[in-house]
């Protein structure tokens, strides 16, 4: 079974979709429990309040007529309203000598569930009105079973939604764990993961939008490494062939201690050639992956040119080009001085290789803000517009320089180590006019 297919043969849902649903189903079944609850508390409260205002307007109806008329009038009172109320109450008056003198205690009656309120009057009788909570507690138990078929309700649809969402919210999810399966069974790298297309672009869509990107990166980096593979295969079979053959001819050959060491040091170049290579390539990797370590130290970018300027003067000098630095010494930047001292060496390497006699050379340091700027520009024979977005690919060599001896990794290691430092390159070329490196570094 490949590996696609283990993934679409998982149950519906995982061990992430399953916590997802049962947080979800939980959350809404408390969230809604607790609403359940508060309305019912905020009923039973209500309801009491109304018997309990119920039972001070009518102490106050009772007490108004036992100061008028007495026990007389209130009695009559409370019998006519016994007959027309639709809810009867319980009546009590006790005098003075502590006696009471029920006027009104309906039949059938539990006075343990009975509500009641009392009032003294001014001359020592007490008017005490009672109310059953029988009709309340009827009323709360219906509430209290409607409630409870609500609660229920909630559940079903708790689980039912916890089930419907954790799909939607996992779709996602599992059309990316598909299409890497899908690289991961067939080796490639040009999947794309499609974003749900509702528009809303939220974390999901964000999250997939990286994926694709750092799709994108991986296969230019496949890509860029099978170049450079291939590059690498044929610039090495130029070198080891030639040491073959050197040695070949040496062992083949009459004995001779001169030829002998002829050979071996042709042999010996041709080593260091493709060590060389060898080197280059691992400080480039290194540099662009982040693993190149940096001795980074305030140093003055001048010197560093300066160093770099003074190993090319003889072969300046020889060519006949004039080779000049302006490089003042305020100009400092936090960086590795021996690293930069390579890139001002590969980029002066380069304007004198390509300058033809009588031509120029000029290395210029600038403060640039806050940071530094590091020109180098020559007057030689230029680069190509086709070959410009090409010249930082490693061993990439145009028409021009292939008359010229290299391994066409150097401006490659000048982009690689410029940006390790946190800075940019860009250039500026014409045929024909030559050609303008331009390299800015933070401070």
């Amino acid at each position: 079974m490949t590996t696609e297919q283990r993934v679409a043969s998982r149950p519906l849902l995982p061990a992430f979709g399953l916590r997802l649903a049962l947080w979800y189903t939980t959350l809404f079944i408390v969230g809604s429990t607790v609403v359940i609850f508060t309305t019912y508390w905020l009923t039973a409260a209500s309801l009491a309040q109304r018997d309990r205002e119920v039972l001070d307007s009518k102490l106050g109806v009772y007490a108004a007529v036992y100061q008028r008329g007495g026990l007389r009038a209130l009695t009559d009172t409370v019998q006519a309203e016994q007959r027309t109320a639709p809810e009867r109450l319980f009546v009590r008056v006790v005098d003075r000598g502590a006696e009471a003198i029920v006027l009104s205690q309906p039949e059938g009656w539990d006075l343990e569930r009975l509500e009641t309120a009392s009032l003294s009057l001014m001359d020592g009788t007490m008017v005490q009105v009672g109310k059953s909570t029988d009709a309340r507690e009827e009323l709360l138990t219906r509430f209290r079973a409607v409630l409870g078929l609500v609660t229920l309700t909630v559940v079903v649809v708790a689980l039912v939604g916890g089930v419907i969402v954790t799909r939607s919210a996992i779709r996602p999810l599992r059309r990316l764990t598909r299409a890497v399966a899908r690289i991961v069974t067939t080796g490639r790298t040009d999947e794309r993961v499609p974003l749900s297309g509702d528009g809303t672009g939220d974390a999901i869509d964000e999250l997939t939008r990286l994926f694709n990107a750092m799709l994108d990166r991986i296969e230019a980096l496949v890509t860029a490494m099978r170049g450079a593979l291939d590059n690498v295969s044929h610039d090495l079979r130029t070198p080891l062939t030639r040491l073959r053959g050197t040695a070949e001819m040496a062992l083949v050959a009459a004995p001779d201690l001169d030829r002998c060491r002829d050979a071996l040091a042709d042999c010996v170049e041709e080593s260091d050639r493709v060590l060389v290579m060898l080197n280059t390539l691992m400080d480039i990797s290194e540099a662009e992956s982040g693993a190149m370590h940096l001795h980074r130290e305030p140093v003055r970018l001048g010197d560093v040119v300066n160093r770099a300027v003074e190993l090319y003067r003889d072969v300046a000098d020889a060519k006949g080009i004039v080779l000049t630095a302006h490089t003042p010494d305020d100009v400092v930047v936090v960086a590795d001085g021996t690293r930069l001292e390579q890139v001002a060496a590969n980029l002066i390497d380069n304007a004198v290789k390509y300058t033809p006699a009588g031509g120029r050379v000029d290395a210029e340091v600038f403060a640039d803000g806050g940071g530094a700027r590091l020109t180098v520009r020559d007057t030689g024979v230029g680069i190509p517009p086709d070959e410009l977005p090409h010249i930082w690919d490693r061993l990439f060599r145009g028409d021009t320089s292939r008359a010229e001896r290299g391994l066409g990794l150097g401006l490659s290691l000048v982009k690689a180590v410029v940006q390790a430092h946190g800075g940019t390159v860009e250039v500026e070329s014409q045929p024909g006019n030559g050609s303008t490196f331009t390299i800015l570094l933070p401070s």
